[in-house]
C-alpha cells in the first residue's frame, strides 16, 4: 500500500465523519488510530484485511502498550467506523482480542471547603468556568462549547447541546453565578463587535445549522461564552475565526490553584463534577434528579458518587463508631 493510496483512504475517513458531524477531537483520534492500525500491519489495505488484524492491533494495544481500557474502546470504534461507514464492509462474527482492563477507580471528590479553595485560588475567566463546573456539573468540554443563547438567566437554567452521547439536557444557573456571568457576556460582546468591525466575527457551526440559518453565525447568541483570546484558522475548513477556549488552559490552572490551596488529592476540573453530585447526594437529592443533571445514561453511573455518603444501601457503618 503506498503512501498516496493512504492519504485517500484518511482523506475518505475525514469526510464520513464530517458528514456525521463528529467534533473535530474525534475526527483526529479516529485517524490517528486507523494510521496505527495501517502501520502496524505494514501499510496493507484496511479492506485487505479483517476480524483477525483487528484482534491482534488491540491486542497489542493491551499487551505491549498496556493502555488503558478506554483508550483500547477508541480504537476499537475508529476501526468499527472504518469498516462499517467508509469501507462498506460488515465484520461478520465477534472480535475476541485480550481485551486491557478497566480500573475500578473511585471518583476523587473534595469537601465543599477544598472546593471554595481551590477556586479562590483562581481569578478572571478561569474562576469564573471552575464555578460553573462545580455550580452546574458541567464536564468541561460541555461548558467550553456553551453558547450565548444556552444561558437562560430568567429560568436560571443552563442548556448543555449534543452532551455526551449527542444528548441535550437542561441543568441549574446558580444563582451567585447570574451577575458574574452578565458581566463576562458584556465583555465577550464587546470582543465579538471588535472582531466584526475587523470583518470577522463568525463562529463555527455545524453544517447543518449553517445551511439551515446562513447568517447565524455572525449572530452574538451564536458566539462561545468563553472564546479564545485570539483568532485561529479552522482546521477543517482553514477559515479564521475565533473559537472557544482550549481545555489545557483550565486543566493547568485548576492544577496550579489545588497546589497553592494545599488540597493534597487529585484535582482536575472533573472533579469539581464529581463534587457537584456527591454534594446533591449529600443533601438529600434523590439520585434520579442528579442522574439527569449530569446526563448519566444509567443510573448505575451516577451509583458510584454514594461510595462517599453515609446513607443508602451499600453504607456500612464501622464497629468502632
Amino acid at each position: 500500500m503506498t503512501r498516496h493510496s493512504e492519504k485517500r483512504l484518511l482523506d475518505q475517513v475525514r469526510d464520513a465523519i464530517r458528514l456525521k458531524h463528529y467534533s473535530i477531537r474525534t475526527e483526529q483520534a479516529y485517524v490517528n488510530w486507523i494510521k496505527r492500525y495501517i502501520f502496524f500491519h505494514n501499510l496493507e489495505h484496511p479492506r485487505d484485511m479483517g476480524i483477525p488484524e483487528i484482534e491482534a492491533f488491540l491486542t497489542h494495544l493491551a499487551v505491549d502498550k498496556n493502555v488503558a481500557a478506554s483508550t483500547q474502546n477508541q480504537a476499537f470504534a475508529a476501526l468499527l467506523f472504518l469498516y462499517r461507514e467508509v469501507l462498506k464492509i460488515d465484520l461478520e462474527g465477534p472480535i475476541d482480542s485480550i481485551r486491557a482492563k478497566k480500573p475500578q477507580r473511585l471518583p476523587t471528590v473534595m469537601t465543599r471547603e477544598e472546593v471554595m479553595a481551590v477556586i479562590t485560588a483562581m481569578s478572571g475567566t478561569f474562576q469564573l468556568i471552575a464555578k460553573l463546573l462545580y455550580g452546574s456539573g458541567l464536564r468541561l468540554i460541555e461548558c467550553l462549547r456553551l453558547r450565548v443563547k444556552d444561558i437562560d438567566f430568567a429560568q436560571h437554567q443552563i442548556i448543555v447541546r449534543d452532551g455526551k452521547g449527542m444528548k441535550d439536557r437542561v441543568t441549574m444557573l446558580p444563582d451567585t453565578l447570574v451577575e458574574p456571568l452578565r458581566e463576562h457576556l458584556q465583555r465577550v460582546k464587546m470582543l465579538h463587535q471588535q472582531d466584526l468591525a475587523e470583518g470577522y466575527g463568525a463562529v463555527y457551526l455545524p453544517a447543518a445549522l449553517e445551511r439551515k440559518y446562513p447568517h447565524a453565525n455572525r449572530e452574538w447568541i451564536w458566539q462561545y461564552v468563553f472564546p479564545a483570546a485570539k483568532r485561529s484558522k479552522d482546521p477543517r475548513s482553514g477559515v479564521i475565526r475565533r473559537h472557544h477556549l482550549g481545555t489545557s488552559a483550565i486543566q493547568n490552572a485548576v492544577r496550579k490553584a489545588a497546589k497553592l490551596a494545599g488540597i493534597n488529592k487529585h484535582v482536575t476540573p472533573h472533579t469539581f463534577r464529581h463534587s457537584f453530585a456527591t454534594h446533591l447526594l449529600e443533601a438529600g437529592y434523590d439520585i434520579r434528579t442528579v442522574q439527569e443533571l449530569l446526563g448519566h445514561k444509567n443510573v448505575k453511573t451516577t451509583m458510584i458518587y454514594t461510595h462517599v455518603l453515609n446513607k443508602g444501601p451499600l453504607a456500612v457503618r464501622s464497629p468502632l463508631d
